[in-house]
């Protein structure tokens, strides 16, 4: 079995927690649904205008799991052009 991972900062149109709040739970249970990943924001809760989100998933095939780790990157860019990704970071666990 492999575990890939991706850490997504994410540069926001936001200025209000409660405006982040709303991007943030949307990409996450966008990005649940469409990609049956794990999902969440693990830093930065505070910051209004910055999010840090990661993703995981778990495959027998090496190859597909990076694969759907990179187009989870790539959907984001595509669907939510609003938002800068600051970094990304793939990596096996």
């Amino acid at each position: 079995m492999h575990v890939f991972s991706a850490l997504i900062k994410l540069q926001l149109p936001s200025t209000s927690l409660k405006g982040k709040r709303g991007i943030v739970k949307s990409v996450l249970a966008r990005a649940r649904n469409t990609f049956n990943v794990a999902a969440a924001e693990v830093d930065l809760q505070d910051i209004p205008g910055t999010a840090l989100l990661a993703f995981v998933t778990v495959g027998e095939n090496k190859a597909q799991s990076r694969r759907l780790m990179e187009r989870l990157e790539e959907w984001l860019v595509e669907e939510r052009p609003d938002l800068d990704l600051a970094a990304v970071e793939i990596e096996e666990r």
